[in-house]
């Protein structure tokens, strides 16, 4: 009889979790998840899941207003709050339950409650132990929100999923993809927002064109963005919350949302008790097999503090069942992955910014679009799409796609698979564009502009 309970014991069912334990109990391996809280993690409850059904909702402002263009005449009063959050609340509950059954039917273990290492094979669970030949930590993120005085007064993205109302002015701190998501969900649904960053311009490592444009078009919404400025002090008054600003000024807001950031959610879980070992900036340290300081011990998805995006999670829970009960020892490649910001209009990037590339490769050629959407044509909506290639000099490859647009995610998870296949620019130049489409434009980009 072997001396541990399970061959792999997971430590949080989220994505890279459920992922990493489905498909090493399909390999034959004895598995146990532990969960404390949600299944699905962050992103199911908390996170992409919700936030996309909420702009999905924000969207229908601009489409109220572009409707009586194409001769419809659509009246509209205030959302009804209570009625998305609830919708959106059950569907998740159902999704809950998916996850559930998929667990079920991998024959994997699921044991509620808070798991906490005894030792480098041992986890404690509501005061059971069990032992395993291996142990993942895939616990994820936490928001974070920094010490400024009256920060009790602060929500993060959790506690706006479940607002018992929404506030007639929102300020939301913040300049990374939470931050600027919400600014204009919460602006779509009606709310007037203002929008923080310590930086000169939000979006940091994405291309600073498509950041200089989102800008624009947020502005254009009805956004006050209000960068190199940061709130210092939040104070509870009869109104709602007054907040003091670096700059010295002051803004009365109805609710401050903080999007400042995640921390991988350590606390409770008995590292002391491990070899396990943090890096600087505080997340689980792990090498290109997610084996942790403990041999028996690995780690992976956003607590880990790579790419924080639910699809990179579920690809490193594939890459490492398939390393330890597959027999199949390949390296998890991070190139040309896509993502897309669900702002207002979406951004969708895959491969390098041209910064980026300029730094890696040298010699490179650009190509830009600017233009109204056909959509846009027969309206007063001056938005506009932003189309971006760039291209290695050397070898004609397109290293970098990018779109700031509505559906932009849907557009770029097509032309990611060109990319990681590496298409040049020559084989965009010889496919045929389907007329009328945003899309057509990227294989229509003849001349560089600059």
């Amino acid at each position: 009889m072997s001396q541990f309970d399970y061959d792999l014991f997971v430590i949080g069912a989220g994505s890279g979790g459920v992922r990493a334990a489905r498909m090493s109990a399909s390999m034959g391996a004895r598995v146990a998840v532990a969960e404390a809280r949600y299944l699905g993690g962050t992103c199911v409850n908390v996170g992409c899941v919700p936030k996309k059904l909420f702009s999905y909702a924000a969207h229908f402002t601009e489409n109220f207003h572009d409707a009586a263009s194409f001769g419809w005449d659509v009246s509209h009063g205030p959302i009804d709050w209570p009625r998305l959050r609830d919708n959106k609340t059950r569907e998740i509950e159902r999704l809950n339950g998916i996850y559930g059954n998929i667990l079920k039917n991998a024959n994997v273990d699921l044991i509620n409650g808070h798991a906490r290492f005894v030792d480098e094979h041992t986890v404690d669970v509501n005061g059971k132990h069990y032992r395993a030949e291996r142990i993942l930590i895939a616990v994820g993120g936490w928001p974070y929100i920094p010490d400024v005085p009256g920060k009790e007064h602060a929500i993060s993205s959790n506690e706006l999923f479940y607002l018992d109302e929404l506030p007639e002015h929102a300020t939301v701190v913040g300049g990374g993809y939470i931050a600027t998501e919400f600014a204009g969900i919460l602006n779509g649904l009606g709310v007037k927002v203002t929008q923080i960053y310590r930086r000169s311009l939000f979006l940091r490592g994405f291309d600073e064109e498509i950041r200089g444009h989102l800008a624009e078009e947020m502005r254009q919404r009805g956004i006050e963005l209000r960068f190199n400025e940061n709130v210092t002090a939040i104070e509870k008054t009869a109104d709602g919350l007054r907040l003091q600003l670096e700059s010295g000024g002051v803004l009365n807001t109805g609710a401050v949302l903080y999007a400042t950031g995640r921390q991988p959610l350590l606390e409770g879980l008995g590292l002391e008790n491990t070899r396990v070992a943090l890096n600087e900036q505080g997340f689980i340290a792990v090498s290109d097999t997610f084996q942790t300081a403990a041999p028996s011990i690995y780690a992976l998805g956003d607590v880990i503090g790579g790419m924080e995006l639910t699809p990179v999670a579920l690809a490193e829970g594939m890459n490492l069942a398939r390393r330890l009960y597959g027999g199949i020892d390949q390296a998890m490649d991070y190139e040309y992955i896509p993502t897309a910001i669900f702002c207002q209009p979406n951004i969708g990037t895959v491969g390098y910014s041209e910064e980026q590339a300029r730094e890696k490769f040298g010699d490179i050629s650009v190509f830009t679009s600017h233009f109204k959407h056909l959509k846009h044509t027969l309206t007063e909506n001056p938005s506009k799409v932003f189309l971006k290639l760039i291209v290695d000099k050397a070898s004609d490859r397109v290293v970098g796609v990018h779109m700031l647009g509505d559906d932009a995610g849907e557009l770029i998870q097509g032309f990611a698979v060109a990319i990681k296949a590496g298409a040049t620019k020559a084989v965009f130049d010889a496919t045929i564009g389907i007329h009328p489409t945003v899309a057509e434009e990227f294989v229509t980009m003849r001349e560089a502009s600059r």
